[in-house]
């Protein structure tokens, strides 16, 4: 870990945190993946993983993590524990790594923590399982410290982690602001107010094997190689607003429209990096080709992809059985019951 990076996201910790002594043996946190419908693509500060764009999400209940914090005296034990759904994971691993490296921020002086996680969705294989597992991740950290933090200061905290993990705190849609400090104060998610009946997401799962190229690396070939970039972050603004007015007017058109456009319009800008950057594969454009002809039938069904080759279907339920006679497999929620 750079010198930078200790110092700079050292320096929101302190500013956020009353005190480092644990008040009990176990803290828990629990949060859901989130599906952006208008997408975070690159980052304007690298540490502190400030985001060049404002984004827009929608949370799955059901789906997530559950994260079980404890602290193990380091006389018996010299390094952290990363469990992840029943298996003790090699330290060397990226994910264990990963989560030391956050840890650190955070750690009593002589002291290493076991981390116990369950995923209920694959992890690393573009389902948001990193947004859901630093979310919480810091619920845990929240709940072992007994900081009792508000929503926000806890969004901050899980930026540090994973930038998505910030809108993985809120059930429903959730806003993360890009902000415009240097020190990332304003950069944080909050929940919107309104609610949806009748709003699905269908789960197309083409592939959920880890995927070749993980999303940090992914956004810096691309803000550091793609011409086409550079009109990325305005469109992912105005796009923003776009879904916010059509959650406030139920305006399902509008918010399906856009949320496809702007997840093509993001993986325009990986497939012009160089070397490119393809996540989708021959299944994955099947399954659009699917949704337009869906769409030319009548039938109002839009996606929307992350980085990686699953896409998240979007419509209302009244078109729900129409949808599944077309995805056979693909698995339904709805958000708002």
């Amino acid at each position: 870990m750079s010198n930078s990076h200790a110092l700079s996201a050292q320096h929101i910790v302190q500013q956020l945190i009353p005190n480092q002594a644990p008040t009990k043996t176990l803290g828990f946190g629990e949060a859901p993946v989130n599906i952006a419908l208008s997408k975070y693509w690159g980052k304007r500060q690298l540490s502190l993983n400030l985001p060049t764009n404002s984004s827009l999400s929608i949370s799955l209940p059901g789906l997530g993590t559950q994260t079980h914090l404890s602290l193990l005296e380091n006389n018996q034990n010299t390094e952290d524990q990363a469990w992840l759904n029943g298996q003790r994971l090699a330290q060397d691993s990226e994910f264990a790594r990963r989560l030391t490296r956050y840890l650190d921020f955070f750690r009593p002086t002589n002291q290493v923590f076991k981390i116990d996680t369950i995923n209920s969705v694959p992890t690393a294989a573009g389902l948001a399982s990193s947004a859901s597992g630093y979310a919480a991740l810091v619920k845990a950290l929240n709940d072992l410290f007994d900081w009792r933090l508000d929503l926000r200061s806890l969004s901050i905290l899980a930026r540090l982690g994973s930038g998505s993990a910030s809108r993985s705190l809120f059930d429903g849609f959730a806003i993360w602001h890009k902000g415009q400090a240097q020190d990332g104060m304003d950069s944080f998610a909050e929940a919107l107010p309104q609610t949806w009946k009748g709003f699905c997401i269908g789960l197309v799962k083409i592939d959920t094997t880890e995927k070749p190229i993980g999303s940090t690396l992914g956004m810096q070939q691309t803000v550091n190689t793609c011409e086409l970039y550079q009109a990325w972050p305005a469109q992912a603004e105005r796009q923003v607003k776009l879904i916010q007015q059509a959650i406030q007017q139920q305006n399902f058109s509008l918010l399906g429209e856009t949320a496809e456009h702007n997840a093509l319009s993001m993986h325009a800008t990986m497939i012009a990096t160089w070397p490119p950057i393809l996540y989708w594969q021959a299944e994955s454009v099947l399954a659009m080709q699917k949704v337009w002809q869906l769409r030319q039938q009548g039938v109002e069904v839009y996606f929307t992809m992350d980085a990686g080759p699953n896409l998240k279907l979007l419509f209302l339920e009244p078109n729900k059985n129409a949808v599944k006679a077309a995805f056979q497999e693909l698995d339904v929620i709805q958000p708002f019951g």
